[in-house]
């Protein structure tokens, strides 16, 4: 296993910065997810991380090694990609040893490695099997195999699950962190779905326009994001947003009234979020709205419904699935000023309620 460390690394293409100044210290054993945006420039960053990509300044580090001007072939890691770029001519088996091959290892350790790679990803009845003849499923898991048999000490991967349909994405994350939890190998995952993020990583590095927006647990950027984008971006459906003025220890919210917050809030412009699941129905909460339900989203086990209110601003809410609103109907809204989220004018987290047993 090893860690990794990058320290004010930098990328430009041309006059195009496209990674600006990150640091970022990846721990031993850990399972770290790079996600953000498309363009956002996770994937540069871990092709940097393989030696892919040279980089423009600073210095990447696998295991107190400087890797700035090793090979990629010298890194002991293995990468996995969105495509599988396995060899059509060539059966399962001979797709998992090619590599092997080519080092000149030993067959009985070649032999050793296939069998061991086969066994942990159940695809045993597959070895003799062509490519064509295997599903997506089966082909992702013969390309995660290849990168096994190299018993690195770092696997990358490079957005592996998408081109897979819905529900063997959901199988395949559940795989994936399993054979984490087994070879406890150190693994830097990249992704633009932030379910595949919140459900696989030990920690999560939101990336935003080549910058580092939040690095932390899931429940670290789910409850406590430190600015706007990363409370937009993490959580699904999105947090609803509020811009509202805050003066003497109070919030003016549009169709909401005042909300008290106390002496921790300065005047000036601020930004209220609330997460579908943290708006109050009926009564309950600090301040309230009325509003007609516009549109109803239908789950099973829960439904998300729009509701207009007064101005014309729309809020998505999140309700059981048993629950009975229909479009048209008249519904109540609250707001509890600890389960809110508050961002100054410059998008930065006011922590006024962030004790975690609060």
């Amino acid at each position: 296993m090893a860690g990794v460390s990058l320290k004010s690394v930098n990328k430009k293409y041309g006059t195009v910065e496209a990674i600006h100044s990150i640091d970022l210290e990846v721990n031993d054993g850990e399972f770290l997810v790079l996600v953000g945006p498309s363009g956002c420039g996770k994937s540069t960053l871990l092709r940097m991380i393989a030696g892919l990509e040279e980089i423009t300044d600073g210095t990447i580090s696998i295991e107190d090694r400087v890797v700035n001007d090793v090979p990629a072939s010298q890194r002991n890691l293995s990468m996995v990609f969105q495509s599988y770029a396995l060899y059509p001519h060539m059966s399962v088996r001979k797709n998992l040893a090619f590599g092997l091959s080519n080092m000149k290892m030993p067959k009985p350790e070649i032999e050793r490695r296939v069998a061991d790679a086969a066994r942990i990803l159940q695809i045993g009845e597959l070895m003799e099997r062509k490519p064509r003849q295997l599903s997506g499923g089966q082909k992702q898991r013969v390309a995660i195999g290849r990168a096994i048999v190299r018993e690195p000490q770092l696997f990358l991967f490079d957005e592996p699950l998408s081109n897979l349909d819905a529900e063997l994405r959901v199988q395949m994350r559940v795989e994936l962190a399993g054979l984490y939890n087994r070879l406890g190998t150190t693994m830097i995952y990249v992704t633009h779905d932030q379910v595949e993020a919140m459900t696989m990583a030990t920690r999560i590095a939101v990336l935003s326009n080549g910058h580092l927006e939040q690095l932390g647990t899931p429940f670290e950027l789910y409850n406590f994001p430190q600015n706007r984008f990363v409370a937009s971006f993490i959580g699904s459906p999105k947090m609803n947003m509020l811009e509202a003025e805050a003066k003497g220890g109070a919030v003016e919210l549009a169709d909401f009234g005042s909300l008290p917050l106390g002496d921790g809030v300065s005047d000036g412009s601020l930004a209220v979020g609330v997460r579908p699941s943290q708006f109050l129905v009926g009564d309950e909460g600090d301040v309230h709205a009325s509003g007609k339900i516009t549109l109803v989203e239908y789950l099973g086990s829960e439904m998300f419904i729009h509701v207009q209110l007064a101005s014309g601003r729309v809020m998505m809410v999140q309700a059981p699935g048993h629950s009975v609103y229909k479009l048209g109907d008249e519904i109540r809204l609250g707001i509890s000023r600890r389960a809110a989220h508050y961002f100054d004018s410059a998008g930065l987290r006011v922590p006024l309620f962030d004790k975690q047993d609060s």
